[in-house]
Order: structure tokens, then sequence, then C-alpha cells
């Protein structure tokens, strides 16, 4: 392999000639040898959202030199662009600030923007820390940067996800508003609902959730950028912050605001928690509904199968015919993932020591790892499972037709220890609710008939 030197104020490194980073980047590489768990990209392109913005801000200021803002902004494009993808190998378990991260982004913006600057025929030199880091810190542009890779995964990746199952099962609702069924509380038999009813417990689940994660944005809108090292400002100039969340804004179309108290911003990740906390939620209802579904269409012959669901691929290497409700199970394996990463980044918020947390990368990667997996499994799930939902009308009537609880329709005509003899007599005697209650002498059959309804009791009367 061909190398070039490159240097540090620790010495000269060898670095790979065909890459585009420094000699940070390539100590942390030999430093850092730790899983294979890289810096997520969303965080990266967040970086050049940054330095583009921080570029702009400092070259408005006429603190930087215009040539050298449009050449930072030259390379920052091409990072968001995937153009440069190869040239950011760190893995996550790496300083706590994410230092390693921000050099290897500023190292790597240096070295493109300096080559189109050569290009453009200028004599100008892009340093990686006087000017790509210029008025900046790790300490604020890590957090900044989770921040805003944050929320564009929630609008971008999360969102559109949810709202693309809750609007199948919206349809499902429509569809099955009129079939009855027997409803199941603690995994028993329950009074009658439709099952159109039933699926709009799961609508309002991630109506809900959308909600709950539209409003934890708002808090991850707020950026650490212009606290520097300690939350002092120190080298920043006093517009500075609030300039870059303004080009921020014009870059990305968001409204991201300055961090009212930086050293909070820098110390503590009480929104990230916060925001996961939305994640958690939807991945609880996610396992809900990954459930039931799976129960409900468990059998075919020997579960209780009110539904069918596609069958995509064979169930068994060894039972030839078996069908499993594989897209439920991929669901709640994501969803023990996700509440593991919710321990992990509630964990790592909690050691703000002093000036500075030092877990940034490890939340940030499982930020954005619960978002990517929820997001996929739920598109999975609607695509190859949801929408592919059907009733088996003929086992929903016969659990219907045989349920003990359909008596529950009765208390207000003989009360309630009246009915619960008919339901205990019939299920002792294996006889229906009807036969019984003749048999006692508590109804007549036209009474009987008059009174249990299952439609009139899937809504109040």
């Amino acid at each position: 392999m061909d190398f070039r030197v490159e240097k540090d104020t620790i010495g000269e490194i060898n670095v790979p000639a065909d890459k585009y980073w420094g000699a940070q980047t390539q100590r942390s590489k030999q430093n850092f040898p730790i899983g294979n768990e890289e810096m997520p990209l969303e965080v990266i392109k967040a970086f050049a959202i940054l330095k583009k913005s921080a570029a702009k801000a400092n070259s408005d200021l006429g603190l930087l030199e215009p040539k050298k803002a449009e050449a930072i902004a030259y390379a920052a494009e091409q990072i968001i662009n995937d153009k440069l993808n190869d040239h950011f190998p760190l893995v996550v378990w790496q300083t706590g600030s994410g230092t390693q991260s921000n050099m290897n982004v500023n190292e790597v913006m240096a070295y493109v923007g300096n080559q189109w600057l050569e290009e453009e025929g200028s004599d100008i030199k892009l340093h990686p820390n006087d000017d790509i880091n210029k008025s900046q810190s790790s300490n604020d542009t890590y957090p900044t940067a989770m921040h805003i890779a944050s929320v564009l995964k929630l609008d971008d990746t999360v969102l559109p996800a949810v709202r693309t199952l809750k609007n199948t099962l919206e349809t499902k609702v429509e569809a099955f508003q009129d079939i009855v069924k027997i409803g199941r509380t603690h995994l028993q038999d329950a009074t009658p609902l439709t099952l159109g009813q039933e699926i709009s417990g799961w609508h309002r689940m991630l109506e809900k959730s959308e909600m709950m994660i539209n409003e934890s944005k708002h808090y991850l809108k707020e950026l650490a950028i212009g606290g520097t090292a300690v939350g002092t400002g120190l080298n920043a100039h006093p517009e500075f912050s609030n300039r870059v969340c303004d080009a921020i804004n014009e870059f990305t179309g968001k409204d991201f605001t300055s961090a009212e108290n930086k050293f909070h911003a820098l110390t503590s990740h009480d929104e990230t928690v916060y925001a996961h906390g939305a994640l958690k939620a939807l991945a609880a209802d996610m396992l809900k509904i990954a459930n039931d579904v799976r129960w409900l269409a468990s059998g075919p012959r020997s579960g209780i199968g009110e539904i069918t669901i596609p069958a995509n691929e064979p169930g068994s290497s060894i039972m030839p015919g078996k069908v499993n409700p594989t897209q439920s199970e991929a669901v709640t394996m994501v969803v023990a993932q996700v509440m593991g990463n919710d321990a992990t980044i509630g964990f790592g918020a909690s050691q703000g020591n002093f000036e500075l947390n030092v877990f940034k990368p490890v939340i940030a990667y499982n930020f954005l790892q619960s978002s990517q997996i929820l997001a996929d499994s739920i598109l999975s799930f609607d695509e190859r499972c949801a929408q592919g939902i059907e009733p088996n009308h003929e086992q929903i009537e016969k659990y219907l037709n045989d349920s003990l609880m359909l008596v529950t329709a009765l208390n207000p005509h003989i009360g309630y220890e009246n009915a619960a003899k008919i339901a205990k007599k019939a299920f002792d005697d294996n006889s229906t609710l009807k036969e019984t209650a003749v048999e006692l002498g508590l109804l007549t059959e036209e009474e009987f008939e008059k009174y249990v309804n299952p439609e009139e009791m899937t809504y109040p009367k």
C-alpha cells in the first residue's frame, strides 16, 4: 500500500495515499481497534452541514476569507451527496466527546477543499483547525451534529414510516368496521367488538407516537454551537451561534435555534433521552401490534386464527407447509434492540461530569440505530404483513357464538349474579347460554334473543 506522510502536534504518521483524512484520523484509527460500529454517516453529513454553516457565518462576520468559505461549502456538499463516504472510517468507540470524528471531518474537508482551490488556481490553503474548525470546539460541534442528525432522521425516516403503516391500518379499520368478533382481556374471552374497532386501537397508537415524536423534536432543535470548549463561547464571535443556526436552517429548511444555556448544551443530553423515549413508546406500540397480529393469526387449525396474514416464505426446515409470522418476529426483535438502546442512552446521558458529557458517540449511534431499524421494520411489516391482513369469517363467527361472555348483555335485565349462574352452568354443562337461561327459568327464548345481540354490544346504549 502506498502512503503519504501527515503530521500533527504529536508528530508524523503514515496515511494511506488514496485516503483524504489526516494525522488525527489515522491516530484514532490505530488507537481504537474496537468493534465494527462506525460513526454513522448521518452524523458525518450533519457535521458537513454544520461546517458549511459555520464557514458562512465566519465569512459574513469578516473572520474567514470568502474563497475559503466557498471551498469549505464545496467540500461539505461532496460529503452531503455521498461522494466521500470511504473517507470516514472511525468507530464509535473513541473519545467520548467525538473529537476524532470532528477532526476526521475537518481533515477530509480541508483536503478536498484544497484540491478545489488548486483547481481554481488559488494559492490559498485550508487548515483543518484554523479554518474548518474556526470558532468551534468538538465539545459544541459534536452535540450540534447529533441534534441535526437526529431531527433529520426523525423527519426523513421514522415519521414517514409511521405514516405509511398508519394509513394502511386506517384502511383496515374502515374495511373491517362491521365484522363483529369476540374481544379478549387477560387472554380470556371478553365482550364483543368489531375487528375494525380492534385495529383502530393500533391506529391510534401510531397517531399518538407520531405526535410524541414531533413534540420531542422541539427540544432537539436547540443547538450547542457557539459554546466552544466549556460553554463560555471562547474564540467565537458573539453573533456566531445565531448566524450558524440561521445558515443551518437555510440549508435544511428546519427551524433550529441556538441553545439558551451552552453550559447545559455541552454536558446534558436530556433532549436525546426524551426524544428516544418517544421512539421507545413507538417500539412498545409496535410490539403490541406485532404480538396481536401473530396471536390473531395463530394456527391455522390449532390457534386463534381469526385473521390471515401473507405467507411470505416456508416457515420450517423440517415441517412441510408451515408458515410463520416472521414479520411480527422481526419487529419484536427490533423492539428488544430499541429497549436496550434506550438503557444505553439513558445511562450515557447521566454521565455529564462537570462541563462535558463524554458518552456522545454511543448516544448518537444508538439513537440513530433505533430510528433506522424501527423505520425499516415498520415499512417491512406494513408491506409484507399489515397490507395483507384479512378476516377469517368462519373462525370469527365460531368464537363469537361460542363465547360465554355474551352473557354480559343480560346484566341490566336479570342482574350480575343471575347472569353469572347462566355462564357457569353453561360452561359446566357444555351447553349454550340460551339453553341454560331457559333451563334456569331466568329468561324465555324470545327474551334471550332480544337482549343478546352481539352487534349491539359493540357500542354504548
